[in-house]
């Protein structure tokens, strides 16, 4: 099926027409989508629009207009809000008391995430119907690959994008924001500049230029912290980084140099990984030789506990159950597991959870394997509320942040803890060495240059001086 790579046509008719003009010729709407490459891109990033509280207002119609606030918890943090709050300043992980204050007459929901998982499985099910390529990100985002789908659905995949989303309105009742480009960091980019109900498009050509001038905070694993260092190094644009040797910024940012060199061109080679539907994060560990006091125990237990939350703040998502695994030494196998009260992604947490786990299995036993886990997932938002009881733990949860930081520049083994330090020479723990623990985004974004060639202008720039 050869298709020109110009498309245009109208999301709400779905009638192509390349001829210019602000509004449908045929049912008169302003949604109309035209672009040079749209023929041709394939990777879609899709967002439900405020999702748990379209569902809210789809099932209480009374609520259509007025400001809806998901929140609550044992502590209060905002989980998410409809547009209206937001347009009030209301944002996610912020403290009910705030939003409150931002936008006094909201009404407030506790989450209801049985429903909210149902609605999302429908979506993702409409998803799979029109790709088996889906990687699903959280209840209700995606990546879809649709190269080769052409043939399939006798259309272009912009309007098999632009049919879904239509169709999802009118039998879901919700709405989503749809982001097409070549990549997975760009097309997750895309879906966020029209919300809601957008529809937005970044080809090849022009992906150098609509970086150019945006901050750098827009890139994956850029939290405040980093935007931070860089800003004291006089870098506040994607493109002064663009203007910056690969070798510079590794130089003075560590790991997350190469990252930053890759993503400020567009460059993602990541594919959409269908197998990206987690129920569940975890790790273990085979001993060398078989271990069975607490002293051996508990700091492999630490360790374990600080990937499972590495790999948990990568996927942006937070856990309410921890899983204790122990193989005994003739291959007899025990799980034990304990709802939190408070979704959570500390490390601090899953190892005081799988501490008080573990402290029931020390009996003498000798164990082969040890593994932590966590499932029922919610989203980051909602994770370790501002503990009253505890007041060190916001102290706890700075410091680990310190150390994430620090192993996202140096490495996962460049900085550990008194229970992990003597692991592997005390204990006979065997730790293979594997990069993508050592940084959980190097298997996310790969950007070595030798599958993209450097544009011309990667020469020195405000690091010069590196």
């Amino acid at each position: 099926m050869s298709i020109s790579p110009f498309l245009r046509f109208c999301r709400d008719c779905l009638v192509r027409d390349d001829r210019a003009g602000a509004r449908c010729r045929t049912c008169g709407s302003p949604r109309v989508v035209g672009h040079d490459e749209l023929a041709e891109l394939a990777i879609a990033h899709i967002d439900c629009d405020a999702f748990y509280a379209a569902v809210e207002k789809r099932d209480r119609p009374e609520l259509r207009h007025q400001p809806v606030i998901i929140g609550g918890g044992h502590r209060g943090v905002v989980a998410t809000a409809c547009y209206i709050a937001r347009i009030r300043g209301v944002r996610s992980a912020m403290p009910m008391f705030k939003a409150l204050e931002l936008c006094p007459g909201a009404v407030v929901l506790r989450p209801d995430m049985a429903k909210y998982a149902e609605v999302g499985r429908a979506v993702r099910d409409m998803m799979l119907a029109i790709t088996p390529l889906v990687e699903p990100l959280s209840i209700d985002e995606a990546f879809l690959d649709l190269s080769g789908t052409e043939r399939l659905h006798g259309q272009p995949s912009a309007m098999t994008l632009a049919r879904f989303a239509r169709d999802v309105e009118a039998e879901l009742g919700i709405s989503v924001s749809i982001g097409l480009s070549h990549n997975k960091f760009l097309a997750k980019i895309a879906s966020d500049l029209e919300k809601p109900r957008g529809f937005s498009v970044i080809g090849h050509a022009e992906t150098l230029a609509f970086l150019r001038d945006r901050p750098i905070s827009m890139i994956w694993g850029v939290g405040e912290a980093m935007d931070r260092s860089l800003r004291q190094d006089g870098l506040t644009t994607v493109g002064q980084l663009q203007a910056i040797a690969e070798a510079d910024l590794m130089k003075r940012y560590g790991r997350m140099g190469q990252r930053l060199f890759g993503l400020s061109r567009g460059i993602d080679i990541r594919t959409v990984d269908p197998r990206g539907d987690m129920k569940s994060i975890s790790a273990e560990t085979t001993f060398n030789h078989d271990l069975s006091k607490r002293e051996q125990l508990v700091p492999v237990l630490r360790s374990l506990s600080e990937k499972v939350a590495r790999r948990l703040k990568a996927t942006e998502l937070s856990a309410s159950t921890i899983t204790l695994k122990m193989k005994t030494a003739d291959f007899r196998i025990r799980t034990r597991s304990r709802k939190l009260h408070d979704p959570t992604r500390l490390a601090d947490r899953i190892f005081e959870t799988g501490l008080a786990l573990i402290e029931k299995e020390i009996d003498g036993t000798r164990f082969r394997l040890v593994g932590v886990g966590c499932a029922d997932f919610s989203p980051a938002a909602l994770a370790d509320p501002n503990d009253l009881v505890d007041p060190g733990a916001a102290k706890r949860a700075k410091a680990e942040a310190a150390l994430d930081r620090l192993r996202d520049r140096f490495g996962q083994g460049s900085i550990e803890t008194g229970y992990t330090f003597r692991q592997a020479a005390d204990f006979g723990v065997s730790r293979p060495a594997r990069p993508h623990e050592n940084n959980p985004a190097s298997r996310e974004y790969q950007t070595g240059s030798r599958e993209h060639p450097r544009p011309s202008d990667a020469g020195s720039g405000p690091l010069k001086r590196l």
